[in-house]
C-alpha cells in the first residue's frame, strides 16, 4: 500500500500514540501535557498507512538569531517513524516534504536537536552549535574574584510569577547571540515545564533566583535540586548581563548545602565559568553537539545575516535534496548587510548544503571543514576569507531544547 504524506488534522490523543510508539519509551502524563500546550497542528506532517498513522513530524516558527539579525525559522520536532516501517523511505519523505513547506511559507532555514545525530546529516542538516556537559563538585567550587559580584544581591522567586520578568531579559540576551531564539507565550511555558528532554528522577520542582543591583534585574538563573544516590543542584539555564551577576549567580548554584556537586546540561562553550574557575580541571566537561541547521533558501538565509568583515565570494553549492539551492550563488557583504543572486561564473569555494549549514550561525567551522577535505577551495585565498567572514562576535549557542 502507498505511504501517504499528508498535513495532521487529527486529535492530539491519536498522535501522541504514535510519538510513544515511534520514540519506544513513553512519555510521562506532564511530558505530554507540556507537549500538548505548545503543539502546533497546523505545522505537523503525518505518514498515513491506509488508516495508521506510522510517521510524524513537525515544527515550530521561531524567530531565530543568526549573525547580524533575526530570521524565521522552522524548530523541527517529534520526528519518528514507527518501528515496523523503517527503511522504507518515509523519513526521508517526511522530511522533504516538511523543508518544501518551510521554503514555500518563506523560512529560509530549519533548525532541530538530534536524538540520533547520524540520521540528519543526508538531508543536509549540519552541525551549527555545540555547549559543554559539566559537573563541577562541591570541593572544587571557588571561583576567582569578579569586580562588583557583591553587589549583586541574590533572590527567590517563584518561577511563574516571575516569568514575564525573565523572558524579558532572556529575550533581550537571545538578540546578541546566533542559536538563541525569542520565547513567545508558547516557548515561555515550554521553557518552564517538563519535557521529553527533562529526566526528573529525583527533582524538586522548578526553583528560579534572580540576581539584582540596585533594583534592577542583571540575571536569573532556573534550576532543580535531586537528592537520587548522590544529592547534586541540576542547572536548566543561566543568563546574566555582565561577569559581575554571572559569576554572584553561580557562586549560588556551586555552594550548596547538603548537596555534593553541580551540573549543567547546556554550558556555552565561551562561557566565562570555564575561565573563572581556580582550578581549570574543576568543571568536569563533555562536548555536546547543539543546533543542527539546514539551509531551505540559500539566496534568503545567506542575505539574512552580517559577515565580520567584507565578503566578495562565489559558492558552489552542491544540495540534491533541495535541487533549487544547487548551483553557483555570488554572496557579498560585510558588517552592515549582505546580498545574495544566482549567478553563472565559477565558484571560489564549493561546499554541500550540510557544510553550509555548519558554519552558518558563525562556529569557527568552514576552514577546519576545508581542511578535513569537505569544502573545496578553487581560487586561492577564497576559503580562509570566506572562514573569516562567517564568523560571529559571539560563539553560536542553543539555550532551550525544543
Amino acid at each position: 500500500m502507498t505511504i501517504e504524506i499528508a498535513p495532521y488534522a487529527g486529535e492530539w490523543e491519536q498522535l501522541q500514540d504514535l510519538i510513544n510508539l515511534a520514540f519506544s519509551a513513553p512519555w510521562t502524563e506532564a511530558q505530554l501535557k507540556t507537549e500538548e500546550q505548545v503543539w502546533a497542528r497546523e505545522r505537523s506532517l503525518v505518514a498515513v498507512d491506509g488508516k495508521e498513522l506510522v510517521g510524524h513530524t513537525g515544527s515550530f516558527r521561531f524567530e531565530f538569531t543568526v549573525p547580524g539579525g533575526q530570521v524565521a525559522a522552522g524548530g523541527v520536532t517529534m520526528v519518528g517513524v514507527v518501528s515496523t516501517h523503517r527503511r522504507r523511505g518515509i523519513l526521508r519523505d517526511l522530511m522533504r516534504r516538511q523543508l518544501t513547506d518551510l521554503y514555500e511559507a518563506g523560512e529560509p532555514l530549519a533548525v532541530l536537536t538530534a536524538s540520533e545525530p547520524v540520521i540528519y546529516g543526508r538531508f543536509g542538516y549540519g552541525l551549527a552549535s555545540d555547549h559543554q556537559r559539566v559537573t563541577i563538585k562541591r570541593v572544587s567550587r571557588q571561583l576567582r574574584e569578579v569586580a562588583g559580584a557583591g553587589d549583586v544581591r541574590i533572590r527567590f522567586a517563584d518561577p511563574q510569577e516571575s516569568l514575564r520578568q525573565t523572558t524579558a531579559f532572556h529575550n533581550a540576551e537571545a538578540l546578541t547571540r546566533p542559536g538563541m531564539f525569542q520565547h513567545g507565550e508558547k516557548l515561555q511555558y515550554y521553557a518552564t515545564h517538563d519535557n521529553v528532554t527533562t529526566d526528573l528522577t529525583g527533582a524538586s520542582p522548578l526553583r528560579c533566583v534572580l540576581a539584582e543591583r540596585d533594583g534592577e534585574l542583571v540575571g536569573y538563573t532556573h534550576y532543580r535540586t535531586r537528592r537520587t544516590d548522590r544529592g547534586f543542584v541540576d542547572v536548566v539555564r543561566v543568563h546574566s548581563r555582565d561577569v559581575a551577576a554571572h559569576a554572584a549567580l553561580w557562586q549560588f548554584l556551586l555552594d550548596p548545602d547538603l548537596l555534593s556537586e553541580t551540573t549543567y546540561g547546556s554550558l556555552p562553550s565561551d562561557d566565562p565559568l570555564l575561565f573563572l574557575l581556580v582550578d581549570p580541571r574543576a568543571a568536569d566537561a563533555t562536548t555536546v553537539d547543539g543546533v543542527w541547521a539546514r539551509l531551505t533558501d540559500v539566496q534568503q538565509a545567506l542575505s539574512a545575516r552580517t559577515y565580520a568583515e567584507e565578503l566578495d565570494v562565489v559558492l558552489g553549492v552542491e544540495d540534491d535534496f533541495l535541487p533549487w539551492n544547487a548551483g553557483s550563488w555570488h554572496l557579498t557583504g560585510g558588517p552592515d548587510g549582505a546580498a545574495c543572486e544566482k549567478t553563472d561564473r565559477a565558484p571560489d569555494v564549493v561546499l554541500g548544503v550540510r557544510d553550509l549549514g555548519t558554519a552558518y550561525l558563525g562556529r569557527p567551522s568552514l576552514g577546519l571543514l576545508g581542511a578535513a577535505g569537505l569544502v573545496e577551495e578553487r581560487t586561492d585565498g577564497a576559503l580562509a576569507a570566506t572562514s573569516r567572514a562567517f564568523l560571529s562576535a559571539r560563539v553560536p549557542w542553543l539555550d532551550t531544547g525544543f
